[in-house]
């Protein structure tokens, strides 16, 4: 058995990184096949917290700006949202890291 003194000793310090959850965005994109009312029901139904006028201002949005963001947050509830928008028949972009 062997000893070390208390000078030998080498202490090692840990490095502590945080790193926040990963973010993702929701983009829904412009196609002629959705109706306005089907991505308002969609928008309203999935996406938590959404509302009749939002999800109708980002209907508009859609059409005429070519898509919109319909929701960011964490990546795992992004996935969840996109899946089931696209399920829907709405047409999705990849989610997008923010």
């Amino acid at each position: 058995m062997t000893g070390s003194t208390a000078g030998s000793a080498t202490l090692l310090e840990r490095s502590r990184t945080t790193q926040g959850y990963p973010q993702a965005r929701v983009i829904v994109l412009n196609d002629d096949v959705n109706t306005f009312q089907h991505v308002v029901d969609c928008l309203c139904r999935i996406i938590p917290g959404m509302g009749t006028d939002r999800a109708w201002k980002l209907a508009h949005k859609i059409d005429n700006e070519g898509s919109a963001e319909v929701w960011c947050g964490p990546l795992e509830q992004a996935e969840l949202y996109h899946q089931q928008l696209g399920a829907e028949g709405l047409t999705m972009a990849p989610i997008e890291r923010c």
